[in-house]
């Protein structure tokens, strides 16, 4: 199957289908050895004091918009 076909027949699958699709394909990245690689460096930075407080967080946030 082809990418194009593949895009074609999500196209005619339904809402809930289609949400379906979108935590199975989620899962399947939270699965990869590299996703669970930065995870557990961003938690070590965070158990090191490396965090942000909501100020800041919402400061970047409308920085990007």
């Amino acid at each position: 199957m082809t990418l194009l076909q593949l895009k074609q027949e999500i196209s005619r699958l339904t809402l809930r289908e289609r949400r379906d699709l979108n935590a199975y394909m989620i899962r399947l990245r939270h699965e990869r050895p590299e996703w669970k690689k930065m995870v557990s460096k961003r938690m070590r930075d965070m158990d090191g004091g490396k965090k942000l407080s909501l100020a800041d967080l919402e400061r970047r946030i409308a920085a990007r918009g």
